[in-house]
């Protein structure tokens, strides 16, 4: 896998992974009452948190979009 995320794409995917990961869990904002909002918020966060640690991104690839500065 070659690297094409860049430092604020990675930056931005982070925090709005962790954000939709653990915000469920608070249950702030009510929007997450659902179950079903609650597990699909968490899957994309994990999915968003993995493509910034692992810094890439399957779409990206398949569009042929990088942001990385490699």
């Amino acid at each position: 896998m070659i690297a094409n995320l860049g430092r604020f794409d990675r930056l931005i995917r982070a925090v709005a992974g962790l954000a939709l990961f653990f915000l469920p869990l608070l249950n702030m904002p009510a929007i997450w009452s659902s179950a079903a909002l609650a597990y699909g918020s968490m899957g994309v966060g994990v999915v968003l948190f993995l493509t910034a640690f692992f810094r890439f991104c399957p779409l990206y690839r398949i569009i042929g979009i990088s942001t990385c500065r490699i």
